[in-house]
């Protein structure tokens, strides 16, 4: 399998990568990123001989039909990741909300989040694949919350891989915040920065394509690399759980075999969306993907109007703040795949220069035929959160976007719809605790065990213990210190 840029070429890249390639060096010309050249297809004989496998042997077989250039061995030991995580057969069980409505929790794994799902095996290739070449990496990733934890505990203590997280100071939970800065490994490095989770991707993708930075980063024998989704090699893995997703529902006789479903999943850095969208194009019997956004809901014209307009938005602060993002990057490998390089150049040209883009008319088309969008106030997520909870049924803000995308869906056709479920409760207690309780002003420990108390639960040791550990990570500072700060620690 070869990758190939998503802007076209400027002489600087090689044209086409393979995938150790793309996912050691990520970048391509004109600031653009790798896709694969062809999506490898599956049909029902595919999905019918997988009805009883469990998630490792499905991961596998998917992975081989994309013939990456990483060992048998390495891939084998990359799904042993999901060993860790609460159930090893099944690290993404599959529940039922209500009628036609079902929940992938993707937030079993060791940092309580769906980042577990594709970092776990993901840093496992990586530093194998450095270690091969006999070369230090430095890996950067800008974090709106679940990221930044997920990707330090994939790379903690991991031989030739040193990782700098940035994230947006007072723009993550607590609980997420404290994973990050009491991280104590010697080879991570944790970064707040002044500004928001665009500053903050901006900032890394400035990093990664800057010739200065990189000379530097040579000097010291050090190669760049990124554990954002602009790497593939996270695609690569958020495209699993769709597969499964639709096996469970048929294991579970939600569906028959063939059935068409709706997958609903919050817009975030639109990643996970991108995995849909390719399990979709590979043959998974999906109708439609519902992009579901919060007040941040520039996807939300992007579908319904082929307008993605950022010029006259701000970015607002939410309750559900991984989605608090106004330049998606995957977007981009979307545009590449249905109309080429040179329209996903001048597009994301515009994007960049003067802050939006207009698809034609025939483009936007294409886009709602596998695509719909809806948006969700933070007052109608909480009440989400309280109906799903008096339900006996416990979720998180960002879940509960995807709640108001399923009644719209259910207006236009019966099938059933696969929501996914990105964090677990623990990540945004003070918001599921006002929810559900009305009470406001709690801190995340108090809220925490607010919502074990009323909901006659426990706390997961994992996330109790953040509250007792010491914070080894102080730093925040100003956009334009980033790269020092990064210098300083890597000597």
């Amino acid at each position: 399998m070869q990758f190939t840029e998503t802007r076209g070429n400027d002489g600087s890249y090689a044209e086409s990568v393979s995938f150790a390639d793309a996912i050691l060096s990520p970048v391509a010309s004109f600031g653009g990123i790798y896709s694969p050249k062809q999506i490898p297809v599956i049909n029902q004989e595919f999905l019918q001989r997988h009805l009883n496998s469990d998630y490792k042997a499905l991961a596998l077989s998917l992975l081989s039909l994309w013939d990456i250039d990483v060992e048998p061995p390495v891939l084998q030991d990359a799904v042993e990741s999901y060993d860790g995580f609460d159930d090893s057969n099944n690290p993404a069980p599959v529940v039922k909300l209500e009628q036609s409505i079902y929940v992938s929790e993707l937030y079993h794994g060791p940092t309580r989040a769906f980042k577990d799902m594709a970092l776990q095996p993901f840093g496992k290739i990586l530093s194998v694949l450095a270690q091969g070449r006999n070369e230090e990496f430095l890996i950067l990733t800008a974090t709106s919350g679940d990221t930044g934890p997920a990707a330090l505990d994939t790379f903690r203590n991991r031989d030739n891989i040193r990782v700098v997280c940035l994230y947006p100071d007072g723009g993550t939970s607590d609980v997420q915040r404290l994973q990050m800065i009491t991280e104590s490994a010697n080879n991570l490095k944790v970064i707040g920065i002044k500004g928001d989770f665009d500053d903050a991707q901006a900032a890394l993708k400035s990093l990664l394509s800057s010739g200065s930075f990189n000379q530097r980063l040579k000097e010291l024998n050090i190669s760049l690399s990124a554990a954002n989704s602009v790497n593939f090699g996270r695609i690569m893995f958020q495209i699993i759980y769709q597969f499964h997703s639709y096996l469970e529902l048929v294991r579970q006789q939600a569906i028959a075999m063939g059935d068409r479903v709706n997958l609903h999943i919050p817009s975030g850095n639109f990643g996970n969306a991108l995995g849909a969208y390719y399990a979709r194009q590979m043959g998974l019997p999906v109708e439609q993907i519902y992009i579901a956004s919060n007040a941040n809901n520039v996807l939300t014209d992007w579908v319904n109007t082929g307008s993605y307009d950022t010029t006259s938005r701000s970015l607002i602060t939410t309750s559900s703040p991984a989605m608090d993002i106004l330049k998606s990057s995957n977007v981009e490998r979307v545009l590449f795949d249905l109309f080429g390089s040179i329209r996903t150049h001048e597009l994301m040209k515009s994007l960049d220069e003067q802050g939006f883009y207009q698809l034609k008319d025939d483009e936007t088309a294409r886009i709602q035929e596998i695509f719909s969008a809806s948006y969700c106030s933070d007052e109608e997520g909480h009440n989400y959160i309280k109906d799903s909870f008096s339900n006996g049924y416990l979720m998180d803000p960002h879940t509960a976007t995807c709640l108001k995308s399923c009644k719209m869906a259910k207006t236009v056709n019966d099938h059933v719809n696969i929501v996914y479920s990105t964090a677990e409760w623990t990540k945004f207690a003070p918001t599921i605790n006002q929810a559900i309780t009305g009470e406001t002003g709690r801190s995340d420990l108090e809220a925490l065990e607010s919502i074990a108390n009323t909901a006659n639960i426990q706390i997961p040791d994992i996330v109790l213990s953040l509250f007792d550990k010491p914070i080894r990570h102080t730093d925040v500072v100003e956009k334009s210190q980033i790269e020092s700060q990064i210098l300083a620690f890597l000597q």
